[in-house]
């Protein structure tokens, strides 16, 4: 009896498969948007909010075209729509505070005139 050894040639199946590119996918243009924004929301003080609100809807329409398009990306888009949460909560948090501190200081001011 003769062993069998597998047969090299059924891996490949020629005329049906595109050769691969010589390129590598490129990345895709709003998940770097998104970690650029996304930083920016959590280092530029106040404004960080919107821009934050930016890097996460810039990081979800990133990941919808990565996924069509099979573009490269993800990480990057992870990372600034993770960040774009972090400074929209951060500085959302400051403006709550800033005008709970207002609205209490404001009260006491207008007692005292009285």
């Amino acid at each position: 009896m003769e062993p069998q050894y597998p047969n090299n040639n059924q891996h490949y199946s020629y005329g049906y498969q595109q050769p691969p590119s010589p390129y590598p996918p490129k990345t895709n243009g709003k998940a770097i948007t998104a970690l650029v924004l996304g930083i920016l929301a959590i280092t530029i003080p106040y404004l960080g909010f919107i821009i934050g609100i930016i890097a996460i809807i810039f990081a979800s329409l990133a990941f919808k075209e990565i996924k069509q398009r099979q573009e490269q990306g993800r990480g990057l888009a992870i990372a600034g729509l993770v960040c774009g949460i972090i400074g929209t909560a951060l500085y959302a948090i400051i403006i709550i505070l800033f005008v709970v501190a207002f609205a209490a200081f404001s009260g006491f001011e207008s007692n005292y005139y009285y």
